[in-house]
């Protein structure tokens, strides 16, 4: 499981994350909703690994995400995090893209990476699109793709950051059923997310952040229906 506790991160004089304290049980779906700058997407990058924090620790399977001794190549083979922006390599084709970390990092045969990259690219539904070049496909597609990639290195986590935010609404729905067939598979996952119906749908709980605090935690229906904090009550209005 992921266990983050009094996890505190400033950019300068500004704290981001004021002690946040949050455990995510195996095949449970947390969505984090709030305001921008409430710290929600900085959270996601302690958590891999890719921001370091001030202080709080963050373990992953009991392993301490920022201790010294700790591998953190090893560790994010663990946790995919799939960002708003694709970031995909243009000269590459989509299987080719997919297929680049199992081979460089996990030293995959050309065969088994390219077996893998196979699945997951039918599995969030690009079997089409192999020998495409990713520039020659739509913004949701290209985001299908990213999912593919960062699943290509099994993770035992997904962490998915806002990631419908830079699409054209059309766009927008074939991303969220591909997040909603992973976590009727039982994936583990912490989504940052806008997507207030998506969010009703597919957690187990959703958390709200407020200028760097978890203001509330509860399942959807909850949250959603009776929220106890005056702070989540003024968010949801304005998102209606």
């Amino acid at each position: 499981m992921i266990e983050i506790e009094n996890v505190r991160k400033s950019f300068g004089s500004l704290e981001v994350l004021k002690g946040i304290n949050l455990t995510v049980a195996k095949g449970e779906v947390v969505t984090i909703i709030g305001g921008s700058g409430s710290g929600k997407s900085t959270l996601l990058t302690c958590i891999n690994g890719l921001e370091p924090i001030d202080s709080g620790r963050i373990k992953i399977d009991g392993t301490e995400v920022h201790a010294r001794s700790t591998d953190l190549n090893k560790l994010r083979q663990k946790v995919g995090i799939v960002f708003q922006q694709w970031n995909a390599f243009p000269h590459l084709t989509v299987l080719e893209n997919v297929m680049l970390a199992p081979r460089k990092v996990l030293g995959l045969s050309q065969e088994k990476a390219e077996e893998i990259a196979v699945k997951q690219l039918t599995h969030v539904g690009l079997a089409e699109k192999l020998a495409v070049y990713p520039n020659r496909m739509s913004g949701g597609q290209q985001q299908r793709m990213a999912i593919a990639r960062a699943l290509a290195m099994s993770p035992t986590y997904m962490l998915f950051d806002e990631v419908t935010s830079a699409l054209d609404p059309m766009l927008v729905g074939e991303v969220l059923d591909t997040l909603r067939m992973l976590a009727s598979e039982g994936m583990t996952m912490i989504c940052v997310t806008h997507e207030m119906k998506f969010a009703r749908e597919v957690s187990d709980r959703v958390a709200f952040f407020h200028q760097g605090v978890m203001a509330e935690i509860a399942p959807p229906e909850q949250l959603f229906d009776a929220p106890q904090n005056a702070e989540t009550k003024k968010f949801l209005a304005a998102t209606h």
